[in-house]
């Protein structure tokens, strides 16, 4: 049967697309319903049909789901900003486990997945350290915050979001009372006049300091002595700022900022370690996730304290400062200078003096620092925004070879495709763990181990020098101090496997039977160009060739 725009349905709802909509079929027309979940039975108009799909729109539960549940927010469905808050919670860390792996399976193209149990929330709502609420009229013209409906800059009226902390409300409630006692207009997208834009609150959970900023299209605030005094009523404010977005577009925050009253930050702590947070930093919005989150990387890095780290899109130095706690020494990289100056202060915060920072493009600067250096990687963590990692950065990690590969992902997709590029070229999938820093929202963190796929993967047999039937020429040099020349020079750890491998290139007898493998199905690891060139520097610096 064909179905048009404006047909109605009745569906059973069978699955979950990955932005949360229900899944259901009508005579074999695949229809996705937003806010319908899985068991639901739901009549729904459809609004936009293809050939052999269309999109709903719920019309009616006819048989709720027995995982269906009330929204704890009124205006969860207009908003949109909670996808799954009418799935039960158990429900949603189902969803969010299935979606990592069914992007690791279909994208990365990986199977028998070593998948850990989600990390989930005890009570998931009123998680988030940071809102930015629109400011607008009503059709009645009155003053509203809110947040904009779901692909739209409409507002829809809430100064009490339940995924933000009570002290929002107080907040909104007193900026609006000063606007309209000092007859402040809020920012009209359409005219480019009026002038609060949005109100940017953060909370620093494990310290309870509160900053509130207004975003503003102009230079000064009228009143602002009086909005201070008013918000210093409310005992977590420890800073109250304006920044300045004089632009016509849709970027939130402005790059100047101004200090009404205060200080320019706001500390808190994700473990034992504190971090000073300012209006334009980009801080993990769930403080409570974030200390699991991070010590799951830390986990997986597996750090003894000899090790060096780069974390690369670093931010503030978040997860930087996580595992310089246990390593000899971590680099890293962001794009942002603001970025890095926070970095930069949270490691004299801390106490930290084994750590350095860059300001620039990942994936440029590490192809730069490694062919400047030469010095190589134990252990490289990535957390790149949605897009991923860079390809030339992918290669570059490739290049220098760490034993192991750390990557902290805010979108399962771009991750499967990442990972599937470098374990094309020789590491391994050793553990995933999801991580809900998001709860009743589709949107699902992941940690991932990756580990080297190393000649140690095989069993080395160790000769005398007898046995091997050494020329005078090999005598000159043990493979011991093979190895200890190119650590040296080139930052790289070779193996005896190698070094025979190269010394048979360059026409040195090595004993017949050295370094193979134990049985004829056994996988014998070739040696990397690059470690071929400096096992050849060192056999030409010991007169060997």
């Amino acid at each position: 049967m064909e179905y048009r725009k404006n047909d109605i349905v009745t569906l059973k709802i069978e699955d979950c697309g990955i932005d949360g909509e229900g899944i259901g079929k009508a005579d074999g027309f695949t229809v996705f319903v937003k806010d319908a979940v899985i068991g639901d039975t739901v009549r729904a108009k459809i609004m936009k049909a293809k050939k052999n799909y269309g999109y709903g729109r719920l019309e009616e539960i006819i048989t709720p789901s027995p995982d269906r549940v009330e929204p704890k927010c009124q205006f969860a469905r207009q908003c949109g900003g909670c996808q799954l808050q009418a799935l039960s919670y158990e429900k949603q860390l189902e969803f969010k486990t299935s979606k990592v792996r069914g992007h690791l399976e279909r994208i990365g193209g990986f199977t028998d997945i070593p998948m850990e149990k989600i990390l989930g929330m005890e009570q998931p709502f009123h998680y988030r350290n940071k809102a930015q609420f629109p400011v607008g009229k009503s059709k009645d013209g009155r003053i509203i915050t809110g947040f904009y409906a779901g692909r739209t800059h409409s507002i829809i009226e809430n100064r009490d979001c339940a995924l933000g902390v009570t002290q929002n409300k107080e907040v909104l409630d007193r900026v609006i009372a000063h606007m309209e006692k000092f007859n402040i207009q809020p920012y009209d997208e359409n005219t480019g006049k009026g002038l609060v834009r949005h109100v940017l609150i953060r909370y620093g959970f494990f310290t309870d300091e509160m900053m509130v900023c207004l975003i503003i299209n102009g230079e000064k605030l009228p009143g602002e002595e009086a909005l201070v005094k008013s918000l210093c009523q409310i005992p977590e404010t420890v800073s109250v700022m304006v920044n300045v977005n004089k632009k016509r577009n849709n970027v939130i925050l402005g790059e100047k900022v101004r200090l009404l009253w205060g200080q320019p930050y706001i500390t808190d702590k994700i473990g034992e370690i504190s971090y000073q947070i300012s209006p334009l930093s980009f801080f993990q919005v769930n403080p409570y996730q974030t200390g699991r989150l991070y010590g799951k990387a830390l986990e997986y890095a597996q750090l003894s304290g000899n090790e060096t780290v780069w974390d690369l899109y670093c931010g503030i130095g978040t997860i930087s400062l996580f595992l310089a706690q246990k390593a000899k020494m971590v680099r890293g990289v962001e794009i942002i200078p603001a970025a890095i100056e926070n970095a930069k202060e949270n490691a004299c915060l801390n106490g930290f003096a084994n750590t350095e920072f860059f300001v620039g493009k990942a994936e440029e600067v590490l192809p730069e620092q490694f062919a400047r250096t030469g010095e190589r990687a134990d252990v490289i963590v990535v957390d790149p925004p949605r897009k991923g990692c860079d390809e030339t950065l992918l290669s570059t990690i490739i290049e220098m070879q760490p034993d192991r590969v750390v990557y902290v992902s805010c979108d399962s997709a771009t991750l499967a495709r990442d990972l599937k590029y470098l374990c094309e070229r020789g590491y391994e999938l050793k553990k995933v763990c999801p991580v809900d820093m998001f709860p009743n929202t589709v949107s699902v963190e992941t940690v991932v181990l990756l580990s080297q796929q190393k000649p140690d993967d095989t069993i080395e047999i160790d000769l005398d020098l007898d046995e091997l039937d050494a020329t005078s020429a090999e005598l000159k040099a043990t493979y011991q101090e093979i190895k200890d020349y190119v650590l040296k020079e080139f930052g790289l750890k070779v193996s005896s496997l190698y070094i025979s491998q190269v010394k048979r290139k360059c026409g040195i007898e090595v004993g017949e039977n050295y370094n193979l493998p134990k049985s004829e199905n056994a996988r014998v690891p070739q040696c990397p160009k690059e470690k071929e060139d400096a096992i050849k520097a060192a056999l030409k610096y010991y007169a060997m060739i």
